[in-house]
């Protein structure tokens, strides 16, 4: 499949099921590497960059068996340290196999990695980290090898609480000699969820949701099962599916903890919001009114959200300012969406939006993960038939999102 064909102006209605965290399962898969044995997962998202990381696993060594609703990793024949290069740049997740593969073999041999075009995500933080921690660091042309006889626990202070440089701190020291304090860590529930499931599996972590993180090396990690936390920016979409549509949709399978700072903004729309332990309903008015938003890291406004955001207030009355504090080339979907009517301006990292009755149905190309769907929520509230082509950057972090959106009578094929 590619491309979305959309026939949009159906009111959104019903109830459907948040998938696992794209997120988090990518580095719980990673941390696999780190028991050299057996791993149980259960609510695995089945989308494109988890089959890309288990194409990974599988390529140095891992094996990767799918029975049902679970996935049993054995990592214990890892031969090789090195991470293609082709797997590598298709998704910049991928970079946070080398934290685990330092932390178990102390080596790793790698690229830069690609994924979505959203600006510079530079993996110096990571880096940093990694020669803090004694581990010798090599660049030649474009690849990165990384080696040493001992991981040392220290002190590292990051200098931006990076999700990814935090994670990759984690996997290198858990199994290292002595303490690793991490100060300025971020705090977004993957992380939270990395630390659940590496303490499961013995590992000696203190400190989640802090930006203080304390890990305390031990010397091995037993096998373990262990259910990956839902996604919390599926969740999110889906609900603003819910807003955009004038519509009410019910998510399950949801920790509405997660995204607070999402509902408080939708409520500032006009929407209500009905929130039980694992389940959040939207019922929104039949246009809602505008707001501003800032990203921030969490327990901030998620840049993730932002172009889902974009979309739903392209469609308010009165202006909307966005202001993108994380990466500053999030804006590219606005382009796209001006094209289907919206009055979107663009001022360095500001994204100014004078909401419109008239979205009109198009052809529009995506160009990264979240700014697809955002497309595809401007698409559902246009009028007329909207075709999206790119859909593989949204099948990347999005589980059967046609069938979904079906479920709740949209028209997408």
């Amino acid at each position: 499949m590619s491309k979305f064909i959309i026939e949009g102006g159906k009111r959104l209605e019903g109830e459907v099921q948040i998938s696992g965290s794209k997120n988090a399962a990518l580095p719980i898969i990673a941390a696999t590497i780190l028991n050299k044995g057996k791993t149980v997962l259960y609510n695995v998202p089945d989308i494109q960059d988890v089959h890309t990381m288990f194409e990974i696993i599988q390529k140095i060594g891992g094996k990767i068996n799918k029975k049902h609703n679970k996935i049993i990793i054995n990592t214990s024949e890892i031969h090789t340290y090195e991470i293609p290069d082709n797997l590598m740049r298709q998704m910049r997740s991928s970079v946070i196999l080398a934290g685990a593969l330092l932390g178990k073999y102390h080596q790793a041999r790698f690229s830069y990695p690609g994924g979505c075009e959203i600006g510079s995500r530079p993996i110096d933080l990571h880096l940093k980290g990694f020669e803090k921690l004694g581990i010798n660091i090599k660049e030649e042309h474009g690849e990165i090898f990384c080696n040493t006889s001992q991981i040392l626990g220290t002190q590292i202070n990051l200098d931006f609480p990076s999700v990814g440089a935090t994670e990759n701190i984690i996997l290198a020291s858990c199994l290292g000699e002595g303490t690793t304090i991490i100060t300025n860590a971020a705090k977004e529930p993957e992380i939270e969820d990395l630390i659940k499931y590496l303490n499961k599996m013995g590992a000696n972590i203190k400190g989640e949701t802090t930006d203080r993180i304390e890990i305390i090396g031990v010397k091995k990690l037993k096998e373990i099962s262990y259910n990956i936390m839902p996604d919390r920016i599926e969740a999110g979409t889906y609900l603003v599916a819910g807003a955009i549509t004038g519509g009410k949709v019910k998510i399950t399978n949801a920790n509405p903890k997660h995204i607070e700072t999402v509902l408080n903004k939708l409520e500032e729309t006009n929407c209500k919001i009905k929130i039980e332990k694992n389940s959040i309903e939207i019922e929104a008015p039949k246009r809602i009114k505008a707001t501003d938003i800032k990203t921030m890291p969490y327990p901030g406004f998620p840049t993730d959200m932002q172009s889902i955001f974009g979309a739903l207030l392209s469609t308010a009355k009165g202006t909307s300012i966005i202001t993108e504090n994380i990466f500053e080339s999030r804006y590219k979907y606005a382009q796209e969406l001006n094209r289907m009517g919206a009055k979107i301006k663009i001022e360095g990292r500001t994204a100014i939006i004078k909401g419109s009755k008239k979205i009109q149905g198009t052809k529009v190309v995506a160009y990264d993960l979240r700014g697809g769907a955002a497309m595809i929520l401007e698409a559902l509230a246009a009028k007329g038939i909207t075709e999206i082509e790119n859909i593989h950057y949204i099948l990347r972090g999005y589980e059967k999102i046609e069938e979904k959106l079906k479920k709740l009578g949209a028209k997408i094929y």
